[in-house]
This record gives structure tokens, sequence and C-alpha cells, in this order.
């Protein structure tokens, strides 16, 4: 069956947001397919729940920010976008999660998301994952990937 290695789809560079060659694990044999993060959000688009691995992005490139007065702007408009309740693209976590984020939304730090990152990266990981290793578009995807690699 099936093993994820990483949901992250770690491209050779280390980057979770390139889009270039990405990581996969089969039985524990790591391999690299082509536009992995990529084809993970097509995935998501098809079963409705791509906020989830925007978010995770999101949240990934916030840890990034150096500038002060960018972090609080860039902390509001992720916790506008994915986090507060009726958010146009609203992660599904739970309320002491959301509730916990929004506290944090008082002095913004680039943990400030720790907990609801984690929450959806578990989600995604034991639920959407795993299917996307099943599902057609990826086996397609590896195939050809291997195909190229021979």
């Amino acid at each position: 069956m099936y093993s994820a290695c990483d949901l992250r789809l770690m491209s050779n560079t280390g980057s979770p947001a390139d889009l270039g060659l990405s990581q996969f694990c089969i039985n524990g044999q790591a391999g690299f397919i082509r536009n992995g993060v990529a084809a993970f959000r097509a995935f998501l688009k098809t079963e409705f729940s791509e906020e989830n691995l925007e978010f995770w992005l999101a949240c990934e490139e916030f840890k990034k920010t150096r500038s002060t007065a960018k972090l609080v702007s860039k902390a509001h408009r992720i916790f506008e976008e994915f986090v507060d309740v009726q958010a146009p693209r609203e992660v599904n976590i739970d309320f002491q999660t959301r509730e916990a984020t929004r506290k944090n939304m008082q002095e913004p730090s680039l943990t400030c998301f720790d907990q609801a990152q984690g929450k959806v990266h578990s989600l995604m990981e034991k639920d959407s994952y795993p299917r996307f290793l099943r599902s057609k578009m990826y086996l397609d995807l590896l195939s050809q990937s291997q195909r190229r690699l021979s």
C-alpha cells in the first residue's frame, strides 16, 4: 500500500511551494514526480477541499516573513481568508483551534497559525492525501514520471 513520506511533496530544492520535481513515497521508496503539488491541488479541487492545501502553503510562506509590518498584515489576510468563521475559503478546524488562532491574532507571530496548520496537515495526511495516492490522477502522473526516469 501507499505510504506518505511527506505530505508537503517536497521539491528537490526543499520548497513545498515549488511546483518543479516533487518527492513521492511508495512502500518507503522515494522517487520524484513532476508538478506534485499542482497535481495534489488539482485533486483537492475535485473534492472541493483545495483550501486546505492553499492554507497550508500560505502558512509556510508566512513563516518566511521577516518584516514585522508585513507579518501583521499577512497574518490578518490569512486569518480572514481561511480561519475566520464564514471565511471565503474556510478550513475545517475545530472551535478551540479557531479560537486559539483568533487570540494569536492579537499579537501575530511567525507561529500564530501553527496549531491550525497542524490540524489541517493532519486532516490532509489522514484523509485526502491517501485518497490522492490511490487516485487515477496520481497513478497516471507516477507512471509518466517513472517512464521518464527509465
